[in-house]
């Protein structure tokens, strides 16, 4: 061989080593993230996921890849993006509410789920147990009986003359469902008269509200990924017709709602991401024990309860974790 046809060969062989050592570096960890509404409704609870992931040591397009994908709270497309998880190859699924949930796990016996919150993961069938989830998920829990009750508590304290309170939410939703039925029996067992509003679609709204005209005295909206979604219009509609709202989020108490009390949501996303970290280093969800809330928040809309003519107890606001004026 001519020394100039080594050369050249040699170069073109130097050239390609860089190439080839790119092309066998191992793919980076995958997290597929199903967001039950938008990117607006929920970005910042994934946010905080995000965040925590980084302070363990994950950062985005170096040492963890994250592909996000939004249902924009149309339960349908659940399937769709847990399928497409599963194709892409996902090393984790993340997600939040029992909707999505059981659709990823429909989807996919193998690859590891983890929600951020869920409402009754045993009752809904997600998990067999909270200390021994078994299966391919887990995560942390925020149904419980008691705070169903606390939150009517809350708004007997701001509406002392509430007499008829009507249950709005999403039925297709098990939590929303579950959480439906709980407020009810909570209110009948208190005495008042709870009737139960269906919310299936966006267009739902305003024949719901047109039905409630002379039937309720306030209005409690079951925390779904739809609902949220539709936060501002139905709290607008809510106070067009002088009725005051309870909330579980408190999003949609800064939204125009009356009161919001439940979880710490960014708190439990940020649990969420220690979870997803375990996983990846190697635990198995099945031995992941189910967490439970310890963060609640209390937030009070001044500007909500001045414009119905409320007014709210000095004890009430002293214990508010937000006052919004």
């Amino acid at each position: 061989m001519r020394r100039r046809e080594f050369i050249s060969l040699l170069g073109g062989a130097a050239a390609a080593w860089p190439l080839a050592a790119h092309a066998q570096q191992p793919a980076l960890p995958k997290i597929g993230i199903l967001g039950s509404g938008t990117r607006s409704s929920e970005g910042q609870w994934y946010g905080a996921f995000v965040e925590q992931l980084r302070e363990l040591g994950w950062n985005e397009g170096r040492t963890i890849s994250l592909e996000y994908h939004w249902a924009e709270g149309r339960i349908e497309r659940y399937a769709d993006i847990a399928a497409e998880f599963v194709r892409i190859k996902v090393d984790v699924i993340v997600t939040a509410g029992s909707g999505p949930v059981a659709a990823a796990k429909r989807a996919t016996s193998v690859i590891p789920i983890v929600f951020a919150a869920a409402a009754d993961p045993v009752g809904t069938g997600l998990v067999a147990s909270l200390p021994r989830p078994g299966g391919n998920v887990t995560g942390l829990s925020i149904q419980g009986p008691e705070i169903t009750g606390k939150r009517l508590g809350l708004l007997r304290e701001v509406v002392p003359g509430v007499r008829r309170l009507v249950i709005m939410g999403n039925p297709d939703t098990p939590g929303a469902a579950l959480e439906m039925r709980e407020m009810q029996a909570k209110a009948n067992a208190v005495g008042l008269e709870a009737a139960v509003s269906e919310i299936r679609r966006a267009e739902d709204i305003a024949t719901a509200f047109e039905a409630l005209k002379g039937r309720a005295d306030a209005l409690y909206v079951a925390p779904d990924p739809l609902m949220s979604t539709l936060r501002i219009r139905i709290n607008a509609l809510a106070l067009a017709a002088r009725l005051p709202t309870l909330h579980t989020l408190r999003d949609e108490a800064r939204a125009g709602g009356l009161i919001s009390y439940g979880p710490n949501f960014t708190d439990l996303f940020r649990r969420a991401a220690h979870l997803a970290d375990k996983i990846l280093r190697g635990a198995n969800p099945s031995d992941i024990q189910v967490e439970q809330p310890t963060k609640f928040e209390l937030v009070i809309n001044l500007k909500t309860a001045k414009t119905l003519g409320l007014e709210v107890p000095d004890k009430l606001l002293a214990l508010a974790d937000e006052v919004i004026e």
